[in-house]
């Protein structure tokens, strides 16, 4: 044996040593946190501590210059550490889903329940959908089509937000998807590469979080407060920016508080995003369910990294169609065409023509009974004592039970037949709880609220 060859097979084993040195320091790490986890829970603790990562990560970068490790190879490691550690600490599943999921189990039972857990209308389909199925099927729209989407409907959808925000869009710049979540998992997972970061506002929809987990990217969070009306700072989203991040997330009208972003802070985002080259993943399914003129899309700054994502569930009643969309330039398109094409082949071309037909419907009937049903529990979640601000937009009250536990609330409410999400499937706020206006029984679901409420006894 060579010299040189005796030398890879030394250090070849040392290597190996090496690895299974970090395999078992992994193994005592995964332990640690699972007891932190447990901890955690226990004392109703944040999974989630963002100054200590903080800290963690200048730590880890100093160690890094000195032994001569890339800071990016540094920072992207730590990111994969941490994202196993919250995997590990989270008790997992979205907690709306699982008491929707509760709730279908108890109807199947023969009990009646109040949906106000999810954000489902209760409204009709357009007629123009139920049509446009029988109308494309009769077409033969049965076939395999473009992974991007049937060019009709995208020129239809680009002449819409071109019409609503004057974006200079075509067909190149629209993906359909079978609903907004593909939409902003493709986003995510085709746009981010593992180890890259997403700074995301919460209280928030869980998939954003979930879908950079998936692929590895980290999370930052930035936290929003009642009493700051859930304005996020922008100073402490740009202390949240560091040298990996490569995307912001925005969910305005916002699920879960129908807070929609003052037009100067939504500059102060766009211009922060600029300077930052990240993209800007906006998610507008609530654009509809608002008041005129208090909602600015992404899409009226033209910026070449913005990507909008929309569905026809919320606005059209559409929710079992699975169909909605993306809007952003061509280039980043044709990335996120590469996920449909890879998981999809394409969403239904009897859909896609049943949307095509449902553009017709004015939903503006709809909104305006969702304004009706949110005054309703606005002005029951009150005489209950509860605590939130007024929602601008979406379908919600995100509320505060005084002196109790959110999750214990939604678990004597479904008791007696009333469904809400807790706030703890929206981030570290387990004294909230979310109420839907998806509902016409809105004002029974608000008197089991304010029965439960009222004889709480569960203290934080």
């Amino acid at each position: 044996m060579s010299g040189d060859a005796a030398e890879i097979k030394r250090l070849r084993r040392r290597i190996d040593d090496v690895t299974l040195s970090m395999v078992r320091l992994l193994g005592e790490r995964v332990e640690i946190s699972t007891r932190i986890g447990n901890a955690k829970q226990h004392d109703r603790l944040p999974v989630v501590d963002e100054s200590r990562e903080s800290d963690l990560r200048e730590r880890v970068l100093r160690e890094a210059a000195s032994v001569g490790l890339s800071k990016d190879i540094a920072a992207r490691f730590l990111s994969h550490l941490i994202n196993e550690s919250v995997v590990v600490e989270s008790d997992g599943g979205s907690a709306h889903l699982a008491v929707f999921g509760r709730a279908k189990a108890m109807e199947a039972e023969g009990r009646d329940i109040i949906h106000m857990e999810v954000g489902e209308p209760d409204f009709d389909p357009p007629a123009y959908a139920g049509s446009g199925l029988l109308e494309g099927f009769r077409a033969g729209l049965t076939r395999y089509g473009l992974p991007a989407g049937d060019p009709r409907l995208r020129g239809a959808l680009a002449e819409d937000v071109n019409g609503r925000y004057r974006a200079g869009m075509g067909v190149d710049n629209i993906l359909v998807t079978p609903g907004a979540r593909f939409a902003v998992f493709a986003a995510i997972t085709t746009l981010l590469e593992p180890g890259d970061e997403i700074v995301i506002v919460e209280p928030a929809w869980p998939a954003y979080r979930e879908a950079a987990l998936y692929r590895d990217a980290k999370p930052h969070i930035v936290r929003t407060t009642l009493e700051d009306g859930w304005e996020p700072s922008l100073d402490e989203m740009e202390n949240a920016i560091t040298s990996q991040t490569r995307m912001v997330v925005l969910s305005y009208p916002s699920n879960p508080t129908g807070k929609i972003l003052p037009r100067r802070v939504l500059d102060g985002v766009m211009e922060m995003a600029a300077r930052h080259d990240l993209y800007v993943l906006s998610d507008e399914i609530y654009r509809d369910y608002a008041a005129r003129g208090a909602h600015r899309s992404v899409l009226e700054y033209s910026y070449p990294r913005g990507i909008v994502t929309q569905s026809f569930s919320k606005s059209h009643a559409m929710m079992g169609f699975r169909i909605g969309y993306a809007a952003a330039p061509a280039d980043i398109i044709k990335k996120m065409t590469s996920a449909s094409a890879l998981c999809l082949t394409g969403v239904a071309g009897v859909i896609q023509h049943a949307a095509l037909r449902a553009m017709k419907h004015d939903v503006s009937a709809n909104v305006r009974e969702i304004r009706r049903r949110l005054d309703v529990i606005s002005d029951m979640a009150r005489k209950t004592g509860l605590e939130f601000v007024e929602p601008d937009g979406a379908m919600y009250v995100f509320a505060r039970v005084p002196g109790a536990d959110g999750m214990q609330v939604v678990e004597e409410c479904l008791k007696r037949g009333l469904a809400l999400a807790p706030g703890s499937g929206f981030g570290h706020y387990p004294e909230f709880i979310r109420i839907s206006a998806g509902t016409s029984r809105v004002k029974s679901g608000m008197n089991i609220l304010h029965d439960v409420v009222g004889g709480s006894r569960w203290k934080r």
